[in-house]
């Protein structure tokens, strides 16, 4: 500490923390609901001790060398590590760094997003938060980013399927002779996903794009020892069975729907679920961000059962990459 000039330590410094001194209770955030945030996390100061416990839960170390003999800025709500005479503060590293927004919207934003069954608008956020559609945008663009789940290949009894969103076409496709409409690309802005969830565990989607096959999904998305992959008849399932996994699929053409224990309706469940938030919370969302959109669903999906989805997205948010604005909107479709 010789190399500080004396003013500097006493009008700002309080004394060293160690790691022991540093840790902060982290609130209790399970079963998170709205009066709870708003009790907890009302102020800046309240927000900053939530993200410190969390990012430091053994102490408080430097981004920069991980040293642990850390000082407090009281007065700038920074730290100073003894170490390499690095300063910075709870956000420094992450994707708060630098906002503008006030700590308490980011963190009723990613509630509202989280415990939104069926996604909340940035035209929504705007209006809840007080703040401009574009900062909405950004904001919830932001969140999703972080919002990746587990990416490991599903077990159990799998279901498979995939399904066109976007809007009614102008030429709706042709018709076959039992009155169906034909399958496979189709005039307008539609784009295809292909889905696969675990029968009471987690689901993968993503985005069709060009060159991408159904059978690449499937080799990624399920595990090659899961005893059971349930389709329905479209021919691009066929022959996904092997001597560890057995396929079965029914018939919906034949309007064959349920086959003992075959069928497809947790996963047509999961389609109505996200349509019905692109329809009634979204309106209107571009194949550009697609992705993301899929993201966030996967996110709360995947965290249905969990008590503190809270927590676990906002640690999710000081693990993220920052996204910068022109790197959100420039992004290839």
């Amino acid at each position: 500490m010789e190399d500080q000039p004396q003013g500097f330590l006493a009008g700002h410094l309080v004394g060293f923390l160690t790691p022991r001194q540093v840790k902060r209770p982290l609130p209790d955030t399970e079963g998170m609901n709205l009066v709870k945030l708003v009790d907890d996390f009302h102020s800046e100061d309240a927000c900053r001790k939530f993200l410190e416990g969390l990012r430091w839960p053994d102490g408080v170390r430097c981004p920069r060398c991980n040293g642990a003999t850390i000082s407090r800025i009281v007065e700038r709500d920074q730290f100073d590590c003894d170490s390499c005479r690095y300063q910075f503060s709870v956000t420094a590293g992450t994707i708060f760094n630098d906002t503008h927004l006030p700590l308490w919207k980011w963190f009723m934003a990613v509630y509202l997003i989280g415990e939104s069954k069926k996604g909340i608008s940035a035209n929504q956020l705007k209006r809840t938060l007080g703040v401009n559609y574009r900062t909405a945008w950004y904001l919830s663009h932001r969140i999703r980013a972080a919002m990746i789940s587990d990416l490991e290949p599903l077990l159990g009894t799998v279901e498979v399927d995939s399904t066109w969103i976007g809007g009614k076409p102008r030429h709706p496709a042709a018709v076959d002779a039992y009155g169906h409409r034909k399958r496979g690309p189709r005039p307008g802005r539609k784009a295809s996903v292909a889905g696969a969830v675990a029968r009471g565990g987690a689901i993968r989607l993503r985005v069709q794009r060009e060159g991408m096959t159904m059978r690449d999904f499937i080799g990624k998305a399920i595990a090659d020892k899961a005893p059971a992959i349930y389709t329905d008849e479209w021919a691009g399932y066929q022959k996904l069975g092997d001597a560890d996994t057995k396929h079965e699929s029914v018939n919906h053409h034949a309007y064959e729907w349920v086959r003992g224990d075959v069928h497809t309706n947790t996963i047509e469940s999961a389609w109505s679920l996200l349509k019905r938030s692109i329809i009634g919370s979204y309106h209107h969302l571009s194949v550009k961000h697609l992705d993301s959109y899929l993201d966030e669903f996967e996110w709360r999906y995947n965290n249905r059962r969990n008590d503190f989805l809270f927590r676990d997205t906002m640690l999710a948010l000081l693990r993220a990459e920052k996204m910068p604005y022109k790197e959100l909107i420039e992004r290839p479709a």
